[in-house]
């Protein structure tokens, strides 16, 4: 069995009201570094994103193991901060952090982070300070003002970050190194045309 097909999935939580761009640069370049994508959904019911996709969840919430993943994806979404609804999922990515296993979460995603008490003690960032604050959580002096921050295991970002989220991301797993996680943020947060030579000579094109 080569390095590929030893690799465990990547877990990207899906549910209503789901914001549909924050994840699909992480998403797609980590599919194409060799790891499958496993959608979890509250349960295996069809979820709606924001922009009126229907997503089939592949498993649910209760079925994942941290065990089994490689990473968990948390993307933003209306209902991280008009219900409590997604708060199963928060209580999930207290339980992979506490395992050992990787979790990035965007956007509202941090908000239920922070609600879990995540954050209190880990350095992370969101859209801005105060919409953090607003949780009532205890990790305001851990708030770092920039486009995406990793701590450990765990990756934050703002709602306006999917490219520097997604590089935060592919650090974390290796995916990309160096120069060449460079040339990839370069290439598509600055659309620097120069940069596609380097990701074609490292084959990352």
């Amino acid at each position: 069995m080569n390095a590929t097909a030893e690799r465990k999935p990547v877990h990207l939580a899906v549910y209503d009201t789901l914001a549909d761009w924050e994840t699909g640069h992480a998403t797609a370049h980590l599919a194409r570094a060799g790891y499958r994508i496993r959608t979890v959904g509250p349960s295996t019911d069809q979820v709606t994103s924001i922009g009126g996709l229907r997503i089939q969840p592949d498993t649910a919430l209760d079925d994942v193991r941290p065990e089994d993943s490689s990473l968990l994806i948390l993307p933003g979404a209306d209902l991280w901060d008009t219900s409590g609804d997604l708060a199963p999922f928060a209580r999930k990515a207290r339980a992979f952090l506490d395992a050992g296993v990787p979790v990035a979460a965007i956007c509202g995603a941090t908000a239920g982070l922070a609600r879990e008490g995540v954050l209190d003690d880990r350095d992370h960032t969101s859209a801005v300070s105060f919409y953090l604050a607003a949780t009532g959580y205890a990790g305001g002096g851990r708030y770092v003002e920039t486009d995406a921050v990793t701590d450990g295991n765990l990756v934050t970002a703002g709602p306006t970050e999917p490219v520097a989220f997604a590089r935060e991301v592919f650090r974390l797993l290796g995916v990309y190194e160096g120069e060449v996680l460079d040339a990839w943020y370069r290439l598509f947060h600055d659309s620097d045309a120069a940069a596609y030579a380097v990701l074609e000579k490292a084959g990352a094109a």
